[in-house]
């Protein structure tokens, strides 16, 4: 049974950083393509980066230049280091895996291609 296991959330002031770390294990294939997403209260899911078995990736327009996504395949683990954190930033963040090959672009924006999802870990920026 795969699961997902985020960590590293909190509370930070703008300007702060976090790393969000997901925990991948129970599967024996590959995941080609893994993504981070977030949602407010209120407001629809959104694609924050993908990231490709190759290790192409991509961002919304929000994160670019702030956030990156990058994974360590031999520790099974997807990562989310955000810097000059804003108080928009503020959302519930979720991981998302899946063992079929993607298009990074569309798959970010499109969280129903996703088959697997962590519990999500809770990020607030207070300004």
């Amino acid at each position: 049974q795969v699961q997902l296991v985020e960590s590293g959330g909190g509370s930070v002031q703008a300007g702060g950083s976090l790393r969000l770390s997901c925990a991948a294990s129970g599967y024996s294939y590959s995941m080609y393509c893994m993504g981070w997403f977030r949602q407010a209260p209120g407001k629809e899911r959104e694609g924050v980066a993908a990231i490709d078995s190759l290790g192409r990736t991509s961002y919304a327009d929000s994160v670019k230049g702030r956030f990156t996504i990058s994974q360590d395949n031999a520790k099974n683990t997807l990562y989310l280091q955000m810097n000059s954190l804003k108080p928009e930033d503020t959302a519930m963040y979720y991981c998302a895996a899946e063992a079929r090959s993607c298009y990074v672009d569309l798959a970010r924006k499109l969280p129903g291609f996703f088959g697997y999802w962590g519990q999500g870990t809770q990020v607030t920026v207070s300004s």
